[in-house]
């Protein structure tokens, strides 16, 4: 009963967290729980879309409701990776040596238009995303939890941008798209920002603790071992397939595992269904998959494969999950 319970304040954190950011966001409400999702696991956000769509607004709508410390990064060539991680300097004062935090000490990082910055720039962020700390010059310093990098990407202008290496992209957890809204949620976007901004009077509905505690019980969720072999057999299926050269790493499986968790748990499920794992599996798996050339030139995408496999693999249908309380 305890349990049910505990999934039930997930549930309605959810909900509030959704509500507070439609208020900015019109529609969307799958990418939203996407958000959710990976706000729910600790992992980081991926969003890449046309201009004007509202990528950078649904990061900040993000941040905004949540009682967390929150730093954006506009990426560009010049950016360093001290701008990034912070440097040591000597202060005449004291005559020590002092940190100087960079912006990436903060809970929630917007690293906007992430492909703008050099290859050298974009990797101080590897040991951030992963370890949850920066290493300046020999000291190793741990990063403020909860830590979440929601980074933006526009894949249409192309010039001057640096693609993101493999490595990034498994760090992500999720990477989500707005797409373009349909004419009502347009007409509602022009009569939402007429006269005020909603951001500005957006303000947090959970703060960084209770977010911290929500983790730790999205964790309790309960997985039946047939769904654990579901997840692990579409992640192997990515490795196995003939239009792919890179398939999914088992980072991806444990980021499948968790995200399906956090799913089950933002609907008052306190255990997953091969439902979740399904739903889930594009938005998890698919920017961490290279496909071939020739896959690529009959006009098949990473998506389309990992649909098809998690469309086509037998799902388990052993156990009753209603007995899981």
């Amino acid at each position: 009963m305890e349990n049910t319970l505990d999934i039930s304040q997930i549930a309605a954190a959810a909900e509030k967290l959704s509500a507070n950011i439609g208020k900015v966001i019109v529609g969307k409400q799958e990418t939203i729980r996407l958000v959710l999702v990976a706000l729910l696991c600790e992992g980081h956000l991926f969003i890449e879309d046309v201009p004007g769509i509202g990528k950078t607004m649904l990061a900040k709508a993000t941040a905004h409701s949540l009682g967390c410390n929150f730093k954006r990064i506009q990426f560009t060539p010049d950016l360093l990776p001290s701008d990034v991680t912070g440097i040591y300097y000597f202060n005449q004062k004291s005559s020590e040596f002092e940190y100087r935090p960079g912006p990436i000490m903060a809970n929630i990082v917007l690293a906007d238009e992430i492909n703008r910055a050099t290859p050298r720039t974009q990797s101080c962020l590897l040991e951030s995303m992963q370890e949850r700390q920066v290493t300046v010059d020999v000291a190793t310093i741990p990063l403020p939890r909860p830590f979440m990098v929601i980074a933006t990407q526009n894949p249409v202008e192309l010039e001057g941008t640096f693609p993101l290496p493999e490595a990034q992209l498994d760090r992500f957890l999720l990477k989500v798209r707005l797409g373009y809204p349909s004419a009502a949620e347009e007409g509602e976007i022009l009569r939402r920002f007429q006269q005020d901004n909603p951001l500005d009077n957006l303000t947090s509905v959970i703060s960084a603790a209770e977010l911290l505690e929500l983790q730790r019980l999205c964790r309790q969720v309960h997985v039946e071992a047939s769904i654990r072999d579901y997840v692990v057999a579409i992640t192997q299926a990515t490795r196995s397939h003939p239009g792919v050269k890179l398939g999914a790493s088992p980072r991806a499986s444990l980021g499948l595992y968790q995200a399906a968790q956090a799913r089950a748990a933002t609907e008052g499920r306190n255990y997953v269904l091969p439902d979740d794992v399904k739903q889930l599996a594009v938005p998890v798996l698919a920017h961490r998959v290279i496909v071939k050339a020739e896959t690529g030139l009959r006009g098949q995408s990473a998506e389309n494969i990992v649909g098809e496999i998690a469309a086509t693999l037998p799902v388990p249908v052993e156990g009753a999950p209603g007995k899981h309380k």
